[in-house]
């Protein structure tokens, strides 16, 4: 692998992009557990034919989910913090 770099990069990295990151998160997650629940009363024919792993493909999506929406929250929660405490050292203090 170290064949392939060698020494620093020749451009600055982009910043990241920032959108409605819970809302993407959210929706992403509701359409994991929508598709386990489509695929559930086919489970039978998932078992006879070796399919199983989708059924617990798209549950493991949800429940990965669900720890994404508490963590981009917490992100959100914390740059809204921040952006704030920014404005508030910035803003002249009024007596």
């Amino acid at each position: 692998m170290a064949v392939f770099f060698s020494g620093s990069p020749k451009h600055e990295a982009p910043e990241p992009l920032e959108g409605p990151v819970v809302a993407t998160i959210t929706g992403g997650t509701i359409l994991w557990f929508v598709l386990f629940l489509v695929q559930l009363p086919f489970y039978g024919w998932f078992d006879d034919h070796g399919h199983t792993w989708w059924l617990w493909t798209c549950l493991a999506g949800g429940g990965l989910g669900l720890i994404g929406v508490w963590y981009v929250r917490g992100r959100d929660a914390a740059l809204k913090r921040a952006a704030a405490a920014a404005d508030a050292d910035s803003s002249p203090a009024a007596d």
